[in-house]
């Protein structure tokens, strides 16, 4: 650069200072996609869990179950407008890599529970929403890596139907 910038009008070298905070964010991020493979550890994925009704009949719990997760700080979403099959919304949540699928159906409405399973397809049955709160406290606040395999759902079902 041949700039003058004294008052004088005498040549004067320019200094640039720079900073890439936004290129150090994007490389780490690019780094734990690599490592993580899509699959991210509960306490840092975008996408911690999905509400999946078996019947427009009972969005109105779903929804419920959607706040109550959404507003302890949890990501979750609802899609009240699939007309997709049972299946195939699961089927989406987990292509999706979402960390927990919560099934809603008239049975879990009447026990206040959500039927929970993961990402890899393992069933691990019905869980009282305050509890499944709990437990998803206790992965974002301990940092537990392996949730879909953590010791609270240890008694689950694998995803051949069998304990």
């Amino acid at each position: 650069m041949h700039a003058s910038f004294s008052e004088k009008g005498e040549k004067q070298r320019p200094v640039m200072i720079h900073r890439a905070v936004l290129g150090s964010v994007e490389r780490m991020t690019a780094i734990l996609t690599e490592n993580y493979g899509g699959k991210w550890p509960f306490w840092l994925s975008p996408r911690q869990a999905k509400v999946i009704t078996v019947h427009e009949s009972v969005n109105s719990y779903a929804r419920q179950v959607k706040e109550k997760l959404y507003n302890a700080g949890f990501e979750v979403e609802f899609d009240e407008d699939c007309s997709d099959t049972l299946n195939k919304q699961i089927r989406n949540a987990q292509l999706a890599q979402f960390n927990f699928i919560l099934v809603v159906g008239q049975r879990e409405v009447e026990n206040g529970t959500v039927n929970v399973r993961t990402r890899d397809n393992a069933v691990r049955g019905e869980v009282s929403v305050d509890d499944l709160l709990a437990k998803f406290r206790r992965f974002a606040d301990e940092y537990v890596k392996d949730t879909e395999n953590a010791e609270e759902f240890s008694k689950g079902i694998s995803p051949n139907g069998s304990e």
